[in-house]
């Protein structure tokens, strides 16, 4: 195999603070690794050396010298005065210059210049790239190419950069926590294209489906050092799990050695000069070994939170637009108790907005909305807040309170409190400068938590979170004694926690589906499938001359007398789960399913009632 990446004896420190050494590995051609680690353990300095972006302390870098790189930062810098089209090219390649130069003329409607460009493309064969360049924009959903890009969303930006890595088509792409600020359906449309892709791949993502489905290798940094994993995630899960055990079993047993080795030492008598060199030496290695604490940190969310009434959130034919764009219209909603809701639909569908207009953030155009009395809303905003760079970690904490209530009603001191958030004594009384991307976050979720809310509001909170810190989230939630209601790209996350989803189809539409993400995934795609049956039946029918009298065949009188009996059976199913549904008598779970059942049911019956009509005109 050919090594298109090689890192020898790596090292880099951060002031005093050492983040990785001595770190050596290496990507050949065709693996899709992924590098996870806990938030401030280096991971977004470790890609910028490996890019070139920043120095090492010491140790080398080292890439095949005939391979294309692409490299997408976790935050991208574009500039703001480029329009799309310009910075979507923005690529030194002759193909990528030639394509770049015929849209450009085509956008400026320039008769001599489209002519130039197009003798530039058949010269070098480039037709099919440049279709293939637009199929990317345009499945990325990036259609007006002269927008400049201060003009655009983080999701947006994100999106143009992504459109820029792909479109040079690298033979090594490296990527930065890329499904940040995407919405749901662009990274799956991602998923899909680097599952199928045939370049190798380096990617920082706390995405665990994204792991799964995309990654074949796992490389883990933990506590200065690197452990390979030859698998998805769900393997690394098993594995990880069984080293940490191993490694606290050996350290057990150097213990129980080193007690033997230091009862003998104690035992020798001062007066003698002739203790054994070896077993003095042996006693010091074991006593290193077994100092070592090999743990997986936890943070075991259990904050206190207010009590809730028995009036929530009353939302009472609600509506709001924006000029001529619908966000809600006519909605009505009585949130229940530990009720827990997660939110999805397309980038500029209106969740955001229908959270505002929760927290009191902006107004309604009509309706009504009724918020109890007991309610204290704890709102993690997708921006969150920004920190003074001066301030030290533990001040902004004081500044909240001195003393935290705990759910089992223990108390902790500020520091306690930072502790328990994986916020060790030195890092708590370091600048908040000095913090990692996920460090702020979680600092950010500490002081939301720290107010004891009831019902909490989580837009995007995975964002920069490591993964430990977003399983005991989860945790938490799963938990959580008040009302939740969370926003998120994370299919993994929203599947462990919600109940149900708030579906945002556009124009003001809000449909309720009782089931997590991947049940609603689901039901989607058949229901897809179907729409696509009903279409081609309908051309069929509508394409078929009027003329054409036809009588039916034996084949078809059997299937229209088929068709009459599982028309039959399906209303009587149908029937019985609408009952069922009706009820109020079924479990959560039981609950999901029937409504994933009635749909299906429905679909079919739909798609059997319409050939039985198209047979039944023939008799």
């Amino acid at each position: 195999m050919i090594p298109y990446l090689q890192l020898d004896n790596l090292s880099k420190s951060w002031g005093d603070q050492p983040l990785f050494e001595g770190l050596s590995f290496t990507i050949n051609q065709g693996e899709k690794v992924a590098l996870i680690a806990k938030n401030g353990a280096g991971k977004t300095t470790l890609m910028n050396i490996i890019f070139g972006q920043e120095v090492a302390d010491s140790g080398k870098v080292l890439f095949d010298a005939d391979i294309r790189i692409g490299y997408l930062r976790q935050l991208p810098e574009l500039n703001p005065d480029e329009t799309i089209l310009e910075a979507a090219f923005s690529s030194s390649g002759e193909t990528i210059t030639a394509v770049r130069e015929y849209e450009s003329a085509l956008e400026r409607h320039d008769p001599k210049a489209i002519e130039r460009a197009m003798e530039k493309i058949n010269h070098l064969n480039c037709w099919d790239f440049e279709l293939k360049i637009k199929q990317i924009l345009t499945e990325l959903n990036i259609h007006d190419l002269q927008q400049p890009i201060r003009e655009l969303s983080g999701g947006q930006k994100k999106r143009v950069a992504l459109a820029h890595v792909l479109i040079d088509e690298p033979d090594f792409l490296i990527l930065d926590e890329p499904t940040n600020h995407l919405d749901l359906e662009m990274i799956e449309w991602l998923e899909r294209t680097l599952e199928k892709a045939k370049c190798t791949l380096l990617m920082v993502t706390h995405d665990r489906y994204f792991l799964d489905r995309v990654c074949n290798e796992i490389i883990e940094l933990d506590d200065h050092s690197l452990f390979r994993y030859k698998g998805n995630y769900s393997y690394f899960v098993e594995k990880r799990n069984d080293r940490i055990q191993n490694m606290n079993s050996d350290i057990e047993r150097a213990r129980n050695l080193f007690r033997t080795e230091l009862e003998w030492l104690r035992r020798m008598p001062k007066a003698r000069t002739h203790k054994s060199k070896y077993r003095t030496e042996n006693a010091n290695i074991l006593k290193e070994k077994a100092s070592k604490r090999i743990h997986d940190d936890k943070l075991e969310l259990a904050i206190n939170s207010q009590r809730l009434g028995h009036k929530i959130i009353n939302l009472d034919h609600l509506s709001k637009a924006f000029g001529d764009v619908t966000i809600l219209k006519d909605f009505s909603y009585k949130f229940a108790r530990y009720e827990k809701i997660g939110i999805v639909g397309k980038n500029g569908s209106g969740k955001s907005t229908f959270l505002n207009l929760l927290t009191g953030v902006c107004m309604p155009d009509s309706g009504k909305m009724e918020v109890g009395e007991t309610i204290r809303f704890g709102y993690f905003t997708q921006d969150g807040i920004q920190f003074a760079p001066e301030n030290r970690v533990i001040d902004i904490i004081r500044e909240i309170a001195e003393v935290v209530e705990m759910g089992d009603g223990s108390k902790l001191s500020a520091s306690q409190f930072l502790t328990y958030f994986l916020f060790p004594p030195e890092t708590q009384y370091a600048l908040v400068a000095k913090l990692s991307g996920g460090e702020k976050r979680r600092l950010y979720l500490c002081t939301i938590l720290m107010h004891n809310p009831n019902f909490l509001i989580l837009d995007e909170p995975t964002n920069d979170l490591d993964i430990i810190t977003l399983n005991v989230l989860e945790d938490y939630l799963k938990s959580f004694s008040g009302c939740t209601i969370v926003v998120s790209h994370d299919r993994f996350f929203m599947d462990k926690i919600v109940d149900h989803l708030f579906v945002f189809e556009g124009d003001g539409i809000i449909k309720d589906f009782p089931g997590n993400y991947s049940d609603y995934r689901d039901w989607a795609e058949e229901r897809s499938k179907t729409d696509q049956m009903f279409a081609k039946t309908e051309k069929t029918v509508r394409e078929k001359p009027v003329s054409e009298k036809k009588k039916l065949s034996f084949k078809e009188k059997k299937e229209l007398d088929e068709l009459e009996k599982d028309i039959s059976i399906l209303e009587k199913e149908k029937k019985i789960l609408e009952e069922e549904l009706n009820s109020g008598s079924l479990a959560a779970n039981e609950l999901t399913y029937k409504s994933i059942r009635h749909g299906v049911i429905s679909a079919l019956l739909e798609e059997k009632e319409m050939r039985w009509l198209e047979l039944s005109e023939l008799e």
